[in-house]
């Protein structure tokens, strides 16, 4: 099965980024470098707020 797609938060600075629900690699905030999902062997774990689905499969 895929995954899908949100469009995450920054905790820090309030970026908006779009990350993979599956990301198999630690995602940081592209502005200010926090962390914004954990890999987890399945779904990922999301440090910031997630706003909206962008493409769900």
């Amino acid at each position: 099965m895929a995954g899908s797609f949100y469009r995450v938060v920054c905790p820090d600075c309030e970026n908006e980024q779009v990350v993979f629900d599956r990301a198999s690699t630690p995602v940081n905030c592209v502005v200010c470098g926090s962390t914004l999902a954990h890999p987890t062997g399945g779904k990922a774990t999301f440090e910031g707020e997630v706003t909206e689905t962008v493409e769900a499969r």
